[in-house]
């Protein structure tokens, strides 16, 4: 453990309600993996927007009706962040069990914890309900006339497709990973760590960017204030959610008790 990340491991801990728990190893280890990970995952989306944007208008000056090589380039980016964002999921979890392995004596849970106590009813039917607003207002769009909004529609769902499907297999990596613990401290740690992980990956932040990069075109329309609508109303939402459900401390002791 660096000396670096004591101070951070001891705020997270306060933070979670864990005021008389000292930062192990184990959970240092732990939090400095979900850190480079948080910010690889950024990077690696900002890069997928970036080159979404770019094979978006080189498919626009290529062809004004279609141009099938940029939606193939944009069909790989799409792969390739799938592939990324599990990559990610892969590394941390390897940080986790090579922890777990040099533990003296490990402690787990009695029965699996599910989706609803991991990730709460209200995080996973609010995410559901953003991917399916934006995935209607995509298709919507394609019976138009306007060509530079239906190719723009295409490109939000092949985003919404490779983002959907990289949510599902990392909230399976969230759910399925076997408890790293030596302890009862460390057993609420992990189950805290599980919760930020799987709420993390239940905002929909590059939901929320698509519509409105790519629906525009030469006509305006319902689909542009659609578009900006999806965002303001999901942030919204996204808030009340937050202020009305358990806050991540309370919802893995809630999950601890339920067992």
């Amino acid at each position: 453990m660096r000396q670096a990340d004591v101070p951070e491991a001891r705020r997270w801990l306060a933070r979670h309600g864990l005021t008389d728990v000292e930062p192990t190893p184990l959970i240092a280890t732990r939090l400095e993996a979900r850190r480079h990970a948080k910010l690889a995952d950024s990077v690696l989306l900002a890069g997928f927007l970036i080159g979404a944007a770019v094979t978006h208008a080189a498919g626009r000056l290529a062809d004004p009706a279609f141009s099938w090589p940029p939606l193939l380039a944009l069909v790989a980016l799409a792969v390739g962040l799938l592939v990324g964002q599990w990559l990610i999921g892969w590394w941390v979890r390897r940080v986790d069990r090579r922890a777990g392995a040099q533990l003296p004596r490990r402690v787990a849970h009695p029965v699996e914890l599910g989706w609803p106590a991991v990730l709460g009813r209200s995080h996973a039917i609010y995410t559901a309900a953003t991917f399916t607003a934006a995935l209607l207002l995509a298709v919507s769009v394609l019976p138009m006339s306007d060509l530079g909004l239906r190719y723009g529609a295409i490109v939000v769902l092949i985003g919404l497709a490779g983002a959907g499907a990289g949510t599902v297999l990392q909230l399976r990596q969230v759910l399925v990973s076997p408890a790293v613990a030596e302890d009862e401290a460390s057993l609420t740690a992990d189950v805290i760590m599980r919760v930020e992980d799987a709420r993390a990956l239940a905002t929909p932040s590059l939901v929320w960017s698509l519509p409105p990069i790519f629906l525009y075109g030469e006509s305006l329309g319902w689909w542009n204030a659609a578009a900006l609508a999806l965002v303001v109303a999901g942030v919204i939402a996204f808030g009340m959610i937050q202020m009305r459900t358990a806050g991540v401390g309370t919802a893995a002791r809630q999950a601890l008790a339920a067992r």
